[in-house]
């Protein structure tokens, strides 16, 4: 039977400034109660792993005991406990993530040494759909994790090989879980009070200890390798699929300096507006490039070119195909054309020599006689390295990518009037 007015429910109160037991506690009441005068006939929520028979952080602790409040309402709860999973969103991936990308060398408390049995997001997506259909029965816990059992460590050890880095991890036994987590607040992008009440938690092992999950569902879940391989491909692919008119709107993330952060990604994007026609806002687009030029700084853009030439990588020499006319896979001085939907959008892609991967990408929305311009420069940084390269360079980007906006705005409209002249 598949239950429609079933609710997923995962929730927790870490990023609150007072005692999150409580409004974890607050919270599932409140929804008990609610979903039982609603009629809700059944409750899955996802829970924490952790052996309830030892001495719990009180974030896992917190977490069962939510499972525990929903069962008094419902008869019919099923309860998944998870340990860290792996994917975009995850506070604990996020976690180690960040950690990775941000130091080549890393001094260990112990709990970097702690077990864990990873889920990649993907399979426990599976589990909660699969559990829409199961009979209808008593409440159940059923505890889901990968097949491998590792150290966080070992979770950072094969996330920096997949990303190219090279990663160096002392061992101390002496950094608590509070000094750990002031440390975190300073390399990591969590924020501090969450970071801390997280880091307690990973004193504990967070291990399956039945195979009930693997009786009652046909998820066969992936391994870590394979997870963070998984979770690298989803991000390349909803990155690819962005439209950053969209994801960069007013209720958007706020603008900083260095841009805007998206996962690893950081996102430097500018717009606008004239009162031309999409097609001639995008006639300066599409030329771009080769004779040309970048409409601001060419010898900066030469410049750039040319130390990129001396790195061995292939500089400005190969200008571009044709000077009216796109297509996906062409070169472009030392891009290539990734995407390209005239009269509305153009990516490219760098090949220049960099510590990580670039874009920069042009959309024009809206209708006649209104149009809006949005130029937006995409960096994923690898490591260390990748970040002093963005952040070096952003003031000389806040330059050019300013200029070049403004004059592509200019050649737009300086066509616009010519047109209206021949008429």
């Amino acid at each position: 039977m598949t239950y429609k007015n079933t609710p997923r429910l995962t929730f927790h109160s870490m990023g609150s400034a007072g005692r999150f037991e409580e409004q974890d506690r607050r919270g599932a009441v409140n929804f008990g109660e609610a979903t039982r005068n609603a009629g809700v006939r059944r409750i899955i929520y996802l829970g924490g792993l952790g052996n309830p028979d030892e001495t719990l952080s009180k974030h896992l602790r917190s977490r069962q005991e939510t499972g525990d409040l929903l069962r008094q309402y419902h008869p019919q709860v099923i309860e998944f406990r998870a340990s860290i999973v792996i994917g975009s969103g995850s506070l604990s991936f996020e976690m180690l993530r960040a950690l990775v990308e941000r130091l080549p060398m890393m001094i260990c408390p112990r709990w970097v040494r702690v077990m864990a049995q990873p889920i990649a997001v993907e399979d426990l997506l599976s589990y909660l759909l699969a559990a829409l259909d199961l009979p209808e029965g008593p409440a159940r816990v059923y505890e889901i994790g990968g097949p491998d059992q590792v150290s966080y460590g070992q979770i950072m050890h094969e996330y920096a090989r997949q990303r190219g880095l090279r990663r160096w991890m002392i061992p101390v036994p002496l950094l608590t879980p509070y000094l750990s987590s002031l440390w975190l607040g300073l390399v990591t992008p969590l924020y501090a009070r969450v970071g801390r009440k997280l880091v307690e938690s990973l004193r504990n092992p967070t291990l399956v200890s039945n195979d009930l999950a693997a009786k009652t569902f046909s998820v066969r879940p992936r391994s870590v390798r394979e997870a963070l391989a998984r979770a690298l491909v989803n991000e390349d692919r909803e990155f690819a699929e962005t439209r950053w008119s969209d994801a960069l709107s007013a209720g958007g993330p706020p603008r900083t300096w260095g841009g805007v952060r998206f996962g690893s990604r950081l996102v430097d994007s500018r717009t606008a507006t004239v009162d031309i026609p999409p097609d001639l806002a995008f006639a300066p687009i599409r030329r771009i490039g080769g004779r040309t030029g970048w409409y601001y700084g060419n010898w900066l853009w030469s410049l750039r070119g040319f130390l990129d030439l001396l790195c061995g990588g292939v500089g400005v020499r190969r200008g571009r195909r044709d000077p009216e006319s796109l297509r996906v896979g062409d070169a472009l001085d030392f891009w290539r054309v990734e995407l390209y939907e005239p009269p509305n959008r153009l990516r490219l892609c760098a090949e220049m020599k960099l510590p990580g991967r670039a874009w920069l990408e042009f959309e024009v929305t809206g209708d006649e006689p209104h149009c809006t311009v949005r130029q937006t420069a995409i960096f994923d940084p690898v490591g260390l390295s990748g970040l002093l390269y963005w952040y070096g360079i952003y003031p000389l980007h806040q330059l050019v990518f300013a200029g070049m906006l403004r004059n592509i705005v200019r050649a737009a409209q300086q066509a616009d009037d010519t047109a209206t002249r021949k008429k």
